[in-house]
């Protein structure tokens, strides 16, 4: 089983690596991407039922990421947001987790928790239940 992942990401070069390596890392199936608040939370939405983890940058071509976390913090159980940026300070660990982020991770030295936390998700949910 693979998780169905959603990348929230503006920058090309940034989500085409990511989405590289979670692939081969992390056991994640690629379902789409969005570069704007507004497309990724229309999709998200629009495919209840159909993701297992959303990836959020929080600085987004137009818009940003908190919005897209405030807009899904009605979601299933299953469902995990993890916000994955730059701009990881402590405050904004605690506002992401406030908007209902399962994680927050930075881009520049977290990379190898995100693709623990991937392992960790694919493990719960091939667990019996």
């Amino acid at each position: 089983m693979k998780l169905r992942t959603y990348l929230i990401e503006d920058n090309a070069v940034i989500r085409e690596n990511l989405l590289a390596t979670l692939t081969e890392l992390a056991a994640v199936e690629a379902i789409g991407t969005a570069e704007t608040e507004h497309e990724a939370a229309a999709w998200l939405r629009s495919h209840n039922g159909n993701w297992d983890l959303a990836i959020v940058d929080l600085f987004l071509r137009e818009g940003n990421g908190l919005n897209v976390l405030a807009a899904l913090a009605q979601r299933a159980p299953h469902q995990k947001m993890v916000v994955l940026s730059n701009h990881a300070t402590l405050e904004m660990r605690r506002r992401c987790e406030s908007l209902g982020a399962d994680a927050v991770f930075d881009k520049s030295t977290e990379i190898d928790a995100l693709l623990d936390y991937c392992a960790l998700q694919k493990a719960r949910a091939e667990r019996p239940h």
